[in-house]
């Protein structure tokens, strides 16, 4: 992956502290997102904390706060200056672009949304985040919530990409894209209808059926954002996109049920399968367009 030429976003807030998050990891490596019935899972996913969607991690947790007071809660804002918040700054910078051009040529102004790095814990608008949590993104306060270190687990304890740092780094950037997918769900006003539905949803695997339409449109979102940034820059080649399927199989439902337990629990996915989430992404690199990716109406996930 090629990022030297992206414009480097000034919407980061980096509250890690400490020195910062160094360099890019590389190695062997993996991913983790957990369904709903299994909360030690959740605290491994990529995508929104369907904990957050249902009432917070808070109502969970019982908020965490003693951990969560040793994290300072307002960091310096704009470009950090090593090499892992760079290289955030930069993927973040490039989503702001594509997405603002996607919004424009559909007669719409992009909202560009916070990223916010952080070191074991801090606060956001959904409540308590933690490492453990791995990224997410909170739609009260419209950021994306990283500890960089989710990517050495990335790339050391569950396989999502093997190879050098550089060989990576387009997984990780397809991790931080997914994210901001889940914020252009929120500005389409997605979000607010899925938390309704879940809401009043019959029973839990219903619940969990809407979750996983909304990460895999995530996932879908991801690749329209790959599509338009290749149009612009030729920034990946096969090897990138080898890599991201990597991680998109890694972090599948199934895949982590079976690492976890061993046996897989369908109506328990919040997130989907590893063939559904690579052939989501797939699905918008491929085609570039937003009404590729609505999986709300897809016959077949």
């Amino acid at each position: 992956m090629r990022y030297d030429d992206f414009r480097r976003s000034e919407n980061v807030e980096d509250r890690r502290g400490g020195g910062g998050g160094g360099r890019i990891p590389g190695g062997p490596a993996g991913l983790g997102i957990g369904g709903m019935i299994v909360i030690g899972l959740i605290s491994y996913m990529t995508g929104i904390n369907p904990a957050i969607l249902i009432g917070g991690y808070d109502a969970v947790t019982g908020g965490g706060q003693g951990q969560v007071q040793q994290q300072q809660q307002q960091g310096q804002q704009g470009r950090p200056g090593d090499q892992m918040g760079d290289f955030v700054a930069a993927v973040l910078g490039s989503t702001e672009d594509a997405w603002t051009k996607i919004f424009q040529e559909a007669g719409r102004r992009y909202e560009a949304p916070g990223l916010v790095m952080f070191s074991r814990a801090t606060r956001s608008g959904c409540g308590a985040a933690q490492s453990a949590m791995g990224p997410f993104y909170c739609p009260t306060d419209r950021k994306v919530y990283l500890d960089t270190a989710f990517f050495q687990e990335l790339t050391t304890r569950f396989r999502g990409c093997t190879g050098e740092a550089q060989a990576c780094q387009f997984s990780y950037a397809y991790v931080v894209a997914h994210e901001i997918g889940h914020h252009v769900q929120n500005l389409m006003g997605l979000l607010d209808r899925v938390h309704q539905a879940q809401q009043s949803a019959g029973s839990e695997s219903q619940s969990n059926a809407l979750q996983v339409r909304v990460e895999l449109q995530a996932d879908c979102f991801a690749g329209v954002w790959a599509f338009h940034t290749q149009q612009r820059a030729r920034f990946i080649d096969e090897n990138d996109v080898r890599a991201a399927m990597q991680t998109a199989a890694a972090i599948g439902d199934d895949m982590l049920q079976k690492r976890s337990q061993g046996y897989v629990v369908p109506d328990s996915f919040t997130h989907g399968s590893s063939e559904q989430r690579q052939r989501w992404f797939m699905t918008g690199l491929r085609s570039g367009q937003i009404s590729a990716c609505n999986t709300f109406q897809a016959q077949q996930l």
